[in-house]
C-alpha cells in the first residue's frame, strides 16, 4: 500500500481501462488501493501527460532508497505480468505504488512478507504517450 494516492497523475484512457479491469474483477479488498488511486488521481489526456509520469506500459528505472541497486520495470496489465522479466502488474502492490508517480518521487508499498518497501523513480526509459502512442 502506498503512503498516499493524492498528487498522482494518470491519463483518462488509463483511468477508464483500470476502472473496467477492477469492475471485471469484482473490486475486492485486494484491489482497493488501485481503486482509491484512480479515484483520487488528476486525469489528463494521453496527449498532454508529462513525459516524466509513470503511465500504463511505461518502462521505468527504479532504485532502492540508498541508490545501491537499480532495475528496469514495465508497468503492465495482469495478463502480461512476468516479474522475472521485469513486467509488473498494476494490480501488484509495487505496480499500484508506481502508477502516476513522476521521476524523482518515491514509491512505497508492502511486500508479500508484509514489510514496507520503497524505490525511487530514477528515469522513464519508455513512455507510450511520449512516443506518440495514445491508444495502446
Amino acid at each position: 500500500m502506498t503512503d498516499t494516492v493524492f498528487g498522482r497523475t494518470i491519463t483518462d484512457l488509463d483511468h477508464i481501462r483500470l476502472y473496467k479491469l477492477l469492475q471485471r474483477r469484482g473490486g475486492g479488498a485486494a484491489d482497493a488501493p488501485l481503486g482509491e488511486l484512480i479515484d483520487a488521481a488528476e486525469l489528463v489526456t494521453p496527449q498532454t501527460v508529462a513525459p516524466d509520469v509513470v503511465t500504463m506500459l511505461t518502462r521505468v528505472r527504479v532504485a532502492d532508497p540508498a541508490g545501491d541497486a537499480e532495475r528496469s520495470l514495465t508497468l503492465c496489465y495482469p495478463p502480461e505480468a512476468d516479474a522475472g522479466q521485469g513486467f509488473i502488474s498494476v494490480l501488484s502492490p509495487l505496480g499500484t505504488a508506481l502508477l502516476g508517480l513522476r521521476v524523482g518521487e518515491t514509491a512505497r508499498w508492502r511486500g508479500a512478507d508484509g514489510k514496507p518497501a520503497e524505490g525511487v523513480v530514477r528515469a522513464i526509459e519508455f513512455q507510450p504517450e511520449a512516443n506518440g502512442d495514445y491508444t495502446d
